[in-house]
């Protein structure tokens, strides 16, 4: 059989090689809830087709997941999602969602090990959502920053009443964004990247 025209045959398409200059790779986790736009943040900013493993959601999860405030959702990763960034021609960073029904947290272990640090999207629809992650997160000694993430219909609040409800300190950075949006959604990567050079500075 003619497999000539296949994509394995020509080999990997000239936008998933790394550039040549690349010299650092850092690993960073996009962490959140049931369904506050993690798949969304990472299919954006990356510039390569980004791997995802969504499946349909079925009766199997009702009385399990949680998904008041996002009845419209009809799919939801179940394994992760992986992208990459290039933010200059020497850092890569390598970009993993996790998925947000706690009944799949166990395979966050895995997904955290060689992580430098954390993205928490937030939506202020269902800020509880968040609490646990927050959590675990700070357990885990794991920096990170919090990005809201602005939905259409959802509240916004004054950055400060955000940081009061999250019960965040004063050093973890606070942004907003619109993951829909790769510019967006790179800034918060950037606010990351800031945030992990200062830690290291002090």
């Amino acid at each position: 059989m003619d497999y000539s025209g296949s994509d394995t045959a020509l080999g990997p398409r000239s936008e998933d090689m790394l550039p040549a200059t690349a010299t650092a790779a850092v690993k960073v986790v996009i962490v959140g809830g049931f369904g506050v736009g993690k798949t969304t943040l990472v299919g954006s900013v990356s510039e390569i087709r980004p791997l995802t493993t969504e499946e349909t959601m079925t009766q199997a999860g009702v009385g399990v997941d949680d998904t008041v405030g996002v009845e419209r959702k009809t799919s939801t990763t179940v394994a992760m999602d992986f992208g990459r960034i290039s933010l200059n021609d020497e850092l890569v960073l390598y970009l993993f969602g996790t998925p947000g029904q706690q009944r799949f947290w166990f395979l966050w272990n895995g997904l955290f090990d060689g992580a430098l640090g954390a993205v928490v999207l937030v939506d202020t629809r269902r800020l509880e959502v968040s609490f646990d992650v927050i959590g675990r997160l700070e357990e885990q000694g794991m920096p990170f920053v919090v990005a809201i993430n602005t939905f259409p219909e959802a509240p916004t609040y004054p950055i400060e009443e955000l940081r009061a409800a999250l019960d965040l300190p004063d050093s973890v950075p606070i942004v907003t964004c619109d993951a829909r949006q790769r510019s967006s959604s790179r800034d918060v990567l950037l606010t990351l990247m800031r945030h992990l050079q200062s830690l290291a500075a002090t």
